[in-house]
């Protein structure tokens, strides 16, 4: 049984599934999505910091006395058909999904009942729209369902007298942040507890390790659950299951733990944003650079969309995940279920990235371009005449090589019409009996 240490629970197993997943789906839905204007911390940048966009977005737009509460009604997720999502989340070839139960604004997507009248039961959908998803996820694919859930909350009184009396006082992890956490686990049995939001008060404040030993020694989960390290503050890149360290996170290089790569289509903002222009969201080629490094490296991709106020996937979303499911189809080998190999990249042409198939002793090179000379060379591997084998994933020929001395190869890539190209954006090079 583990103990509620960090010495205890850091040493954990991580159920195998995660890593072997490689790449998840955030999305981050709530009261934000209402105004879906500047970002979701848009009751923060408004209230707290009072910043101009938001004060003037406010006065032209809404009566004087409108407040954050006030747009809780107007979250009516009228289109939200979790069938639907399910489809799409389907299709982008995610291997998990991880909905924000509740963001620092204390609305829960639930019918939470330590959240009175601040819920999508009693306000706004008057569905819970975490039941319906986990429902559909469970029922049409073979996604893990997660939920992230956010410990503290802006403007709840009694966290803000909490952290007057510098977290001597823990009265709003004892009658809202930890019966929260215990509700979802029991209700919902999610696969990810993704945490967030310390509120910077330690992980004592917070009971986290009392919460973990649970989880993991006695929760219908038990088995099965991950966990990140957002557990207090301090904690971060230090204890918990898996790594995230900073929001985007993506070192480059190999770590010694499994971690995450958290990050966003829109680069400027996890929610909705109506204000959003066409170059804000990530084309599709930077995706699939990142889930190659990121893969490469070790990491998971958990890729974030923000649905809108009535419960749509906007159609730019939609394309993108759509997109990585159609590269993914083609080179889902060098993705899914991979390890790390000895190089993460190449030292002489950048943008070609390592995986290792560890079943097939497959050498994954994933190469995000093309050369004009038709000619790629790999510093890198170690090829053996008669016996290395170069295959482009989703073409049938085997291709022609040669090998440069001790190490490295050069290989010539069949002449292909951008029709006849196995994708677009990236591709794989499977090579057999290197070393």
């Amino acid at each position: 049984r583990y103990q509620p240490t960090w010495g205890s629970l850091d040493a954990r197993p991580l159920p195998a599934w995660f890593d072997e997943a490689k790449f998840g789906v955030f999305i981050h839905w709530g009261v934000f999505s209402v105004p879906s204007f500047g970002s979701e911390w848009f009751w923060w940048y408004w209230q707290k910091e009072k910043r101009e966009p938001y004060v003037k977005f406010m006065d032209i737009n809404y009566p004087p006395g409108f407040s954050y509460e006030d747009f809780g009604p107007l979250f009516t997720a009228e289109f939200f058909d979790a069938n639907q999502w399910a489809d799409i989340l389907k299709a982008s070839g995610a291997k998990y999904v991880v909905l924000t139960s509740k963001h620092h604004e204390g609305f829960t997507l639930w019918g939470s009942k330590y959240s009175w009248n601040w819920n999508a039961v009693d306000v706004g959908p008057k569905r819970d729209l975490v039941a319906e998803l986990a429902t559909s996820i469970r029922n049409k694919t073979d996604l893990h369902f997660g939920l992230y859930h956010s410990l503290f909350e802006w403007f709840n009184p009694l966290f803000l007298e909490d952290a007057t009396n510098a977290f001597k006082t823990r009265k709003f992890p004892t009658s809202k942040s930890l019966p929260e956490l215990y509700e979802i686990v029991t209700k919902y049995q999610p696969e990810i507890i993704w945490s967030d939001g310390d509120g910077n008060a330690p992980d004592t404040y917070w009971n986290s390790t009392g919460f973990l030993a649970w989880l993991y020694n006695d929760s219908p989960v038990r088995d099965t659950v991950v966990t990140n390290d957002r557990w207090g503050a301090g904690s971060i890149c230090t204890h918990g299951g898996f790594y995230t360290c900073s929001d985007r996170y993506n070192p480059g290089h190999l770590l010694p733990r499994k971690w995450e790569n958290c990050m966003t289509i829109d680069r400027r903002s996890w929610g909705y944003r109506r204000d959003a222009r066409l170059r804000d969201y990530l084309a599709i080629e930077d995706l699939v650079k990142q889930l190659a490094e990121t893969v490469s490296c070790g990491g998971n991709l958990l890729m974030n969309i923000g649905p809108t106020h009535d419960g749509r996937i906007a159609v730019v979303f939609e394309e993108r995940l759509r997109q990585v499911g159609a590269w993914l189809k083609v080179n889902g080998e060098a993705i899914y279920g991979t390890r790390p190999w000895r190089a993460q990249n190449d030292t002489v042409t950048p943008g070609v990235w390592y995986t290792l198939s560890p079943k097939e002793g497959k050498v994954n090179a994933i190469f995000l371009n093309w050369p004009v000379s038709g000619i790629l060379e790999l510093s890198e591997p170690r090829a053996k005449l008669g016996e290395t084998q170069v295959k482009l994933a989703g073409y049938k020929e085997l291709l022609k090589w040669v090998a440069l001395g001790e190490k490295g190869m050069v290989i010539a890539l069949p002449q292909l019409t951008p029709q006849q190209l196995p994708c677009q954006w990236g591709w794989t090079l499977q090579l057999t009996d290197v070393y």
